[in-house]
């Protein structure tokens, strides 16, 4: 026999025996339905939702839908959802065992299953015992997941706040300062108006030297002359320069003032697309499959134990054995 696991010698051994096979079949298909039974196999329901990322803005070459993944994957969200629902109970892990923490994480993650999808949104499913529990833990994490995202955005708003804040009194006091000097200068030289003070003085040195207009003070006329000379050029300058620093001031103003205006705003962050549900199917266990897997176990099983007993009892092929 050069090859005893051949096909012609499987379909002999199937033929011969094939009534003890289908009866093989039918126990093992007997038994896998009580097995799989609600008694024996405690029934799990699943909970879907189906997400895509809003007002998020990746902070390296990843997409959007790859940043969701980060946000809802966090240990963040995680300890929340643990917490509120007590999982640690709820799955029978004792806080007195060595590897509670390792063992609560691995439950989690076995019941909880964040994916991508083919269309770039987020699939997050939860299966539980308990069909409502599932649909809140997948709610739970949803809004845990917003929650932390807006704090961390608030955290960023609020740093462009306080700096905001500190270069606005920065300006404000360099304004301040432009202006305390101008108004030292208007008032040691009696300018104030370069333009318009300029043309008073040409009018008045003009009627003092054609005689006409009596009222006219020459010598005051000279003071303010000698003034406008010596300060007009930094009057000038002052003048624009507090002109720009008051743009200055009112365009950091108006970022001001988005970001308080971001920091009380109420973004969402995840967008539901498909929103989770109570199932009232069970996901597992699925009999069919059971039942599969115990049949084709048992046969493939039973085939080969009959396949060696055959072996086993044919005679040995020698110099003495025709």
């Amino acid at each position: 026999m050069d090859n005893f696991f051949n096909n012609t010698n499987l379909l002999r051994i199937i033929t011969k025996w094939k009534w003890h096979l289908i009866i093989l079949s039918v126990v093992a298909a007997i038994v896998s339905l009580v097995v799989s039974s609600p008694l024996i196999m405690t029934p799990r329901f699943k909970s879907v939702a189906y997400v895509y990322p809003s007002n998020v803005m990746p902070y390296s070459d990843e997409s959007e839908t790859e940043q969701m993944l980060q946000w809802i994957n966090s240990i963040e969200v995680r300890d929340s959802v643990i917490k509120k629902f007590d999982l640690a109970k709820h799955y029978g892990i004792s806080p007195e065992e060595k590897y509670f923490e390792s063992t609560l994480e691995y439950m989690y993650t076995k019941n909880v299953s964040i994916v991508k999808t083919q269309y770039e949104s987020v699939e997050v499913s939860v299966t539980d015992i308990d069909p409502v529990m599932a649909r809140d833990i997948v709610k739970a994490i949803l809004f845990y997941t917003d929650e932390k995202i807006r704090a961390t955005h608030n955290v960023k708003y609020n740093e462009v706040v306080v700096a905001m804040e500190k270069v606005l009194k920065v300006k404000q006091a360099e304004i301040d300062s432009v202006k305390s000097l101008y108004r030292e200068i208007a008032t040691n030289y009696g300018v104030y108006d370069v333009l318009g003070q300029s043309q008073e003085i040409t009018r008045g040195e003009l009627r003092t030297v054609d005689g006409g207009g009596g009222n006219i003070n020459s010598k005051d006329v000279q003071k303010l002359k000698q003034g406008m000379m010596e300060k007009s050029g930094d009057l000038l300058f002052l003048g624009n320069r507090i002109e720009d620093m008051a743009n200055e001031y009112s365009e950091i103003m108006l970022k001001y003032d988005v970001a308080r205006f971001d920091i009380g705003k109420k973004f969402t962050f995840v967008n539901v697309v498909t929103p989770p549900l109570v199932s009232d199917k069970k996901s597992y266990p699925k009999r069919l499959f059971v039942m599969f897997y115990f049949v084709a176990g048992t046969l493939l099983f039973s085939i080969l134990t009959i396949a060696f007993m055959e072996r086993r009892k044919m005679p040995v092929s020698g110099p003495n054995n025709g």
